[in-house]
């Protein structure tokens, strides 16, 4: 199977899966990224028996807008039954690497916000140990450089994502050459450093369950 059906396959067990945590006022949280396309054009078709979506970027906003999903702002709901997301990597704990679209902040605040996150992904995302996946650190860019040689003395070769401005107005430093042994410390000390905003490990907060797609079908797991 092409990566193209193994994301499709995934996201239809996550519509299957999403139909029956939802009722007639659900908001459903939606990530970003080509698996998280997958679902919201699977979704569309069941758009009729929940409320309405919150989104990760406006990328995905728009896509459900086109769609005829209505799309709320975080600031208006009470909070999220479920939210689904791809990943550019997985470990067996469900520790996640995510932000190679760029949507890195917002999706940790869509995940926060919600009671179940649900990952889904193709098996080429799953690894014993983070840090293959350069990881991506959104930051102040009036910080950049500054960050960047904080990021070193972490063992990080950053890499500025040139061209790239967040939806927050922020800049994206990729970090290469991270074997990533304790991913909610190291997390920990990024975010810590003065003038980021977040970073991809998704650790302190994993994905609750896995749904990941091989030609064999589709594996679900739970934290």
């Amino acid at each position: 199977m092409t990566q193209d059906e193994l994301k499709q396959l995934v996201a239809a067990k996550a519509v299957e899966y999403t139909l029956t945590r939802i009722d007639s006022d659900t908001i459903i949280g939606i990530g970003t990224g080509s698996t998280a396309n997958a679902f919201i054009d699977q979704l569309a078709a069941h758009k009729h028996l929940f409320k309405g979506t919150v989104a990760s970027s406006e990328a995905s906003a728009d896509r459900l807008r086109n769609h005829g999903i209505e799309v709320f702002e975080l600031n208006d709901v009470d909070g999220l039954t479920i939210y689904i997301d791809g990943a550019d990597e997985t470990n067996a704990a469900l520790q996640l690497i995510k932000g190679g679209g760029a949507a890195l902040t917002r999706e940790k605040i869509v995940a926060a916000a919600s009671k179940e996150f649900v990952c889904i992904a193709d098996a080429s995302k799953e690894v014993a140990v983070l840090g293959e996946f350069p990881l991506p650190v959104e930051v102040i860019p009036m910080a950049r450089s500054y960050v960047a040689r904080e990021l070193v003395k972490l063992g990080a070769t950053p890499v500025w994502r040139e061209g790239v401005v967040t939806d927050n107005g922020n800049h994206i430093l990729d970090c290469h050459g991270l074997s990533i042994a304790e991913p909610i410390k190291l997390e920990n000390e990024i975010n810590s450093i003065v003038g980021v905003v977040t970073n991809g490990l998704f650790a302190s907060r994993p994905a609750d369950r896995l749904f990941i797609s091989s030609a064999t079908g589709v594996d679900e797991r739970t934290a």
